[in-house]
């Protein structure tokens, strides 16, 4: 896919200069990769990055809930991300509000996209000008293949009021679509500055259809310099989420972000609120 396949007002603007310094995850023995991970249903090979809180290592007994992220090599490493010294910040934050207690101390995964095929890969439904699609055959990557080998291998809460999957634009696009079709395997859901506007605004036909039991926890959002369109549709969708049965400030959050653009560093600076509201602490009212 081109830019110009994309509406003008909802390309990545660049973001400023780097703030945060490049964070040296070599030696640290809570973050793992999993090298060129197969899957029998998509031909690409990919990473997988693993951050175990703090606590996984303290307290050996316990067991963490789980938050899947797309786009993993925008989370951790600088040198990997898509503008390099530029990442969500994602173990940084974490780790800062569990040690706060906060957040529940979570495990977080990081499933790389593949590149060309990230579009095909991060939309539920195939586009007559754009194509892609592939997003079921995505899902059960991460629900046949992915997910049983990280609760086998780690000491995970697998039900799904302690599984979270989550992305921005595209990712946020595909996090619905998959949560809605599998409520009993993700029940917390990221979509931030989701791709409302894919194939002529098909997501918001699939949330008209669906009645996902149990109901999904669902954070939603947009930056207002993202462009008034895609504010304009995050608005409805939040309006249907709510017609179908959600309740905001109880299940479902929606975030106007003041100023924000369509970027990782915009998506750094508010992935705190996420964890906020996805994965409180258990000893929490929230």
């Amino acid at each position: 896919m081109q830019p110009s396949d994309i509406p003008d007002d909802y390309l990545p603007s660049l973001p400023p200069d780097p703030i945060d310094p490049v964070r040296d995850l070599d030696d640290n023995p809570r973050y793992i990769i999993l090298p060129d991970f197969r899957s029998k249903f998509l031909p690409d090979l990919r990473d997988i990055y693993i951050y175990l809180p703090a606590a996984y290592i303290t307290e050996p007994d316990r067991r963490f809930p789980v938050f899947y992220l797309h786009d993993g090599q925008n989370l951790f490493d600088p040198r990997l991300s898509f503008i390099p010294g530029h990442t969500w910040r994602v173990a940084t934050t974490a780790d800062s509000l569990a040690a706060a207690n906060l957040i529940e101390p979570t495990i977080l995964i990081g499933v790389a996209n593949t590149g060309h095929s990230r579009m095909a890969e991060y939309t539920p439904t195939r586009s007559p000008q754009l194509g892609g699609g592939d997003g079921p055959l995505y899902g059960r990557l991460l629900i046949e293949e992915l997910k049983p080998i990280i609760d086998g291998a780690y000491r995970t809460l697998p039900d799904p009021a302690n599984t979270g999957l989550g992305g921005s634009s595209l990712g946020g696009l595909i996090s619905l679509a998959l949560g809605f079709q599998n409520p009993t395997i993700f029940g917390k859901l990221a979509a931030i500055s989701p791709s409302i506007w894919w194939n002529a605004r098909s997501i918001l036909t699939i949330t008209a259809q669906i009645k996902p039991e149990p109901r999904p926890k669902i954070w939603l959002d947009m930056g207002t310099a993202e462009g008034l369109r895609h504010l304009r549709d995050c608005d409805l969708l939040h309006s249907r989420l709510i017609q179908r049965g959600w309740t905001p400030g109880e299940n479902l959050q929606y975030l106007r972000v003041p100023g924000a653009a369509h970027n990782e560093d915009a998506w750094a600076a508010r992935f705190d609120r996420v964890l906020r509201f996805l994965f409180p602490p258990q000893n929490s009212a929230l």
